[in-house]
């Protein structure tokens, strides 16, 4: 049995709409971030130190992040940084790379609440990781070198199969791909460091996976349909492509749901990524990609009839 099969969808009647939520995406999504002060990184690309403390519940109450900000502010760690992880009951706490401060702020929370951390370390303590400014400061450049030139070479691989024009059209969804990705986690307050990068590039290598499907499509019926509207061509494209298309995505965020409810918070941050990334990336090749692809094909249609001047 074939899904959507024979379907006749009119797509490209409602790209101009396409474009309004994307602008809506980017816009939300970039308040966020200037909102929230700027990217939120990781300690993997700011250096420093980071606890991921797990205090116990007394009574079923878990300690509030305001709880743990005073007490460490009452001790002097006014510049230690402090987010609640609702999903694991933890806190993350970044502060300067010291390992003294470190054991300092752990003594200070078992000091402060003695029954929210009558536990030995090794239960306290989820998670301890270290990383250099420097070190931290080039795995940021190398990240975003990374996947700017993923994009690049994306670019000159749809010149080379298709059009020059076509190629920017990719290249340009690849970047509201990751452009709106960031600004949605930003939303979620997910912190970019390595795992998310990950995440991104994965991003970029499925969202272009789609878009090639549509673009090949979209180049076989425009030499089979020449006397068509371009719009029609391309709706017909979208259609033909749909169920596979679907289904694809609806599988794949299976996958990553999955990874959310089971993987634990070590690969939470790469499978909520790849999860938003799917959604975009999905609505991106189906509607801004191949809107934007009829509006340059229109626009070179038009210069070409338009008389030269003499």
């Amino acid at each position: 049995m074939r899904l959507f099969a024979d379907t006749n969808y009119d797509f490209m009647s409602k790209r101009k709409l396409a474009y309004v939520i994307a602008g809506i995406i980017i816009l939300v999504g970039w308040t966020s971030v200037i909102i929230n002060g700027g990217i939120s990184y990781h300690v993997d690309f700011t250096g420093g130190l980071s606890l991921e403390i797990a205090p116990i519940p007394v009574n079923n109450e878990y300690l509030s992040v305001h709880q743990v900000r005073d007490a460490l502010s009452r001790h002097g760690f006014h510049d230690t940084e402090i987010q609640e992880l609702p999903r694991t009951n933890s806190f993350l706490i970044k502060t300067k790379l010291d390992e003294q401060v470190g054991d300092q702020v752990i003594q200070v929370l078992r000091d402060e609440f003695p029954e929210h951390t009558n536990i030995s370390d090794d239960e306290l303590i989820r998670s301890r990781e270290e990383v250099g400014p420097r070190a931290g400061a080039e795995l940021r450049s190398k990240a975003i070198n990374a996947v700017l030139i993923s994009i690049l070479f994306i670019l000159i691989y749809i010149w080379i199969r298709f059009r020059f024009a076509w190629g920017f059209v990719a290249s340009f969804a690849l970047l509201f791909d990751t452009m709106a990705t960031i600004g949605i986690l930003s939303l979620f307050k997910v912190e970019m460091g390595m795992t998310v990068v990950a995440g991104l590039l994965t991003i970029v290598g499925y969202s272009i996976n789609n878009t090639i499907v549509y673009f090949d499509r979209i180049r076989e019926n425009l030499k089979l349909y020449r006397k068509d509207d371009e719009s029609v061509i391309i709706n017909k494209s979208i259609n033909d492509t749909l169920g596979r298309s679907i289904i694809l995505s609806f599988t794949t965020l299976l996958a990553c749901m999955s990874l959310i409810a089971f993987g634990g918070p070590v690969i939470f941050d790469f499978a909520f990524t790849f999860t938003v990334g799917v959604v975009i990336g999905t609505f991106s090749s189906m509607c801004l990609a191949t809107g934007l692809v009829l509006d340059t094909v229109i626009a070179l249609k038009k210069n070409k009839l338009a008389p030269k001047k003499k």
